[in-house]
């Protein structure tokens, strides 16, 4: 019994020992004796001790900084570079065999194929093709270093540009640069501005000009139409008395003004302002002697 219950012990022990439990986000390789047996999925697993080792592999996305360096452009100029890049590595059985069989040490192998690669992209650039182009360099980042891994079990996912610094004085004279066409570029829309304003204004005048211009045209047309009325009346009631309308029209005025004007009595105007204002002239001795 008491063999027995010591096998028993031992063989608890032993399966207690075995017990890995696997995460989702990484999978297992088991190997016995230094020599893959198998593979372990997410949840319960069981290793013989001693005999089995358990080793995990993150299979989610990771990112590694490429490290800042001095690359020389074409127009022999240092710049500083610096990069990220984004991976994970493939949940299968055979890529996450092939990260643990196919490479050492991954992610230093990542960051230094990246470091190569800026050298070698941006060494045939200018400073300015290499700024303006961040996307062109990304996608050949990208593109070399899928390539190159391809049998490594890992997805490069992205590449990131973190920053293209040129040396000091380089980059205050590009910030001068950047500020006088900055400058330009205010002086040109303040003339603009200026330039509509001014159109606007002469606008404005013309639409004036052209209201004045309707207004003495209708006044105009008014005083026709006025001197046409007039006519009218004269050619019905003074047929024949044109001079004597020409008279009344100037003694009008006359009296517009307070003028005193000296009128011959036996003038016909005289008869005609009389019977305008409901009286007869006064005749004088000879006209009474006369009758």
């Amino acid at each position: 019994m008491m063999i027995l219950a010591l096998a028993v012990a031992i063989a608890a022990f032993m399966f207690l020992m075995g017990i890995r439990i696997v995460r989702p986000t990484h999978r297992g390789l088991i190997e016995r004796f230094g020599k893959y047996n198998r593979f372990a999925n997410p949840g319960f697993n069981w290793v013989l001790p001693v005999v089995e080792n358990l080793y995990q592999i993150n299979i989610t996305e990771q990112m590694v900084d490429a490290e800042p360096q001095e690359i020389i452009t074409n127009d022999n100029l240092n710049a500083k570079v610096d990069a990220q890049v984004y991976f994970k590595v493939k949940a299968t059985e055979t890529d996450v065999k092939s990260t643990q069989y196919n490479v050492n040490n991954y992610q230093w192998q990542i960051v230094n194929l990246a470091r190569t690669t800026l050298r070698n992209i941006i060494g045939t650039l200018t400073l300015k093709s290499a700024n303006s182009e961040r996307g062109k360099i990304n996608a050949e980042l990208h593109k070399t270093l899928c390539e190159e891994t391809a049998s490594w079990g890992l997805e490069i996912v992205r590449t990131e540009l973190k920053e293209i610094d040129p040396p000091k004085d380089v980059q205050e004279t590009m910030n001068k640069v950047v500020k006088a066409e900055n400058e330009k570029i205010a002086a040109i829309d303040y003339a603009t501005a200026t330039e509509t304003v001014a159109d606007g204004q002469k606008r404005a005048e013309i639409k004036k000009a052209e209201g004045i211009k309707q207004a003495r045209i209708l006044e105009a047309e008014g005083e026709s139409a006025a001197i046409k009325l007039v006519n009218q009346a004269a050619e019905e009631y003074f047929v024949g008395n044109a001079q004597v309308l020409r008279k009344l029209e100037a003694v009008e005025k006359c009296l517009q003004n307070n003028a005193k004007i000296v009128i011959p009595a036996n003038t016909e105007l005289v008869n005609v302002i009389g019977e305008m204002a409901g009286f007869l002239p006064i005749k004088n001795k000879e006209d009474k002697q006369a009758k």
